[in-house]
């Protein structure tokens, strides 16, 4: 579904402070699974994240997604892209404060043009499958931070990508939350979409509800583990 080609990504370019965050990465990511990305700070897992999900381009190398050439395409088809096929969960959800839980999730629609009604619809929607209903007009500073990542996540899905990207996900969460997105990555795998995380949180990188670990170090794939 997703293919990166010798890709490479610098930051300060031809300045004393140049630094390569990615330095050859081959990788093809298959749909439907959960992938996790692995390594310490700097090994780039949170580059690789944003290069995968058309929030940065490559400095060199290629970027495939269900088989077109995206890296080339100009910004305003890649914002485009990037609106209808990804969602994206911040490790510091990013939520806007004095904004309700349900107005947070509704704001990535805002550029579709889809009336309002549809989209409070299916807002409401994934406020209940969350098990957030009961929190839909509360500002989200006034949310435990289980909640704030379930709004988050809703947020996320709410124009119904194929891919949901998560980075650091269970960073600021205690075992029982990181336990209960875990499972709620599980289910969105089972429902067809396709999964892609960092990680340095054993509990993920052993979860059953992980199809595939990749490690990186340094820019590079140092390792990779497919489930059976």
């Amino acid at each position: 579904m997703i293919e990166l080609i010798e890709v490479r990504k610098a930051f300060n370019q031809g300045k004393h402070n140049e630094f390569w965050a990615l330095d050859g990465i081959n990788l093809c990511i298959e749909a439907h699974r959960v992938t996790a990305l692995c390594g310490p700070s700097g090994s780039g897992k949170t580059t690789l994240l944003t290069l995968i999900g058309c929030l940065a381009r490559p400095t060199s190398g290629r970027a495939r997604f269900k088989g077109e050439d995206i890296s080339g395409l100009p910004e305003r088809f890649l914002t485009q892209l990037r609106r209808r096929s990804f969602g994206f969960v911040f490790q510091q959800f990013n939520l806007i404060r004095g904004l309700s839980a349900e107005e947070n999730i509704m704001l990535p629609a805002a550029p579709s043009g889809l009336p309002q009604h549809v989209v409070r619809a299916r807002a409401a929607m994934l406020l209940d499958r969350l098990r957030l209903a009961h929190r839909r007009t509360a500002r989200v500073e006034w949310l435990s931070g289980g909640e704030q990542q379930r709004v988050a996540i809703a947020r996320a899905l709410i124009n119904d990508p194929e891919v949901l990207i998560a980075d650091e996900p269970t960073a600021n969460l205690d075992t029982t939350l990181a336990r209960e997105f875990l499972a709620i990555l599980e289910s969105f795998a089972s429902e067809g979409r396709t999964v892609i995380l960092s990680s340095h949180d054993p509990l993920v990188i052993q979860s059953a509800a992980v199809h595939r670990v990749i490690n990186m170090r340094d820019g590079r794939i140092v390792a990779n583990y497919h489930d059976a």
